[in-house]
C-alpha cells in the first residue's frame, strides 16, 4: 500500500511539472487531435484544455500550414525519431502574442519546436508531443531582426 501512495505522489508531481513548465506541451494523435494541452499553451492561446481536447489542431489553428506541418510530423510517427523547427525556418508554429509587450519589439512570439514520438508499450507510435519554446528574446537579439514577417 505504501508503494502505491509513493507512486501516486510521484504521478501528482509529474502532472504538476507538466502544467507549470515554461514551455508549451501538446500531445497529438495520428488524426492530429489534441490529447494534452498544458498551461503554457492555455496562457498564450487563450484556449483552455477542455476547449482543445479531442479537437483537430488545424481546425483550432487554421494558420498552421497543414502540408508543411504534416511533412515534419509524419516521419516522427513512422521513423520514431525527433523533428525540429527553428524560428529561422518559420518564425512560429502558433501565432501567439509577444509576452513582453513593453520591452519586446516583436509582434508575435518567436518559437522553436521539437516534435517527439510517444511510444506505446509495444514500441509503436500513435501519438506525438510538440514542445514549444519561446525564443523571442534570443531571436530579437540577432542583429537586423525587428519584427516578424
Amino acid at each position: 500500500m505504501a508503494d502505491q501512495a509513493v507512486e501516486m505522489t510521484e504521478l501528482h508531481w509529474l502532472m504538476d511539472i507538466l502544467q507549470t513548465i515554461d514551455v508549451g506541451l501538446v500531445v497529438l494523435n495520428r488524426e492530429y487531435e489534441v490529447k494534452l494541452w498544458n498551461s503554457f499553451m492555455e496562457n498564450h492561446s487563450g484556449l483552455r484544455p477542455d476547449q482543445t481536447k479531442g479537437k483537430n489542431l488545424f481546425q483550432l489553428f487554421p494558420e498552421i500550414d497543414q502540408i508543411w506541418f504534416k511533412k515534419k510530423a509524419e516521419p516522427v510517427f513512422l521513423l520514431n525519431t525527433r523533428a525540429f523547427t527553428i524560428f529561422d525556418q518559420r518564425p512560429y508554429l502558433f501565432r501567439f502574442p509577444n509576452n513582453h509587450p513593453i520591452t519586446g519589439r516583436a509582434d508575435a512570439m518567436y518559437q522553436n519546436a521539437t516534435i517527439i514520438p510517444l511510444n506505446n508499450v509495444d514500441g509503436s507510435t500513435d501519438h506525438i508531443c510538440l514542445i514549444i519554446y519561446d525564443v523571442t528574446q534570443a531571436a530579437m537579439s540577432i542583429q537586423g531582426k525587428d519584427s516578424l514577417p
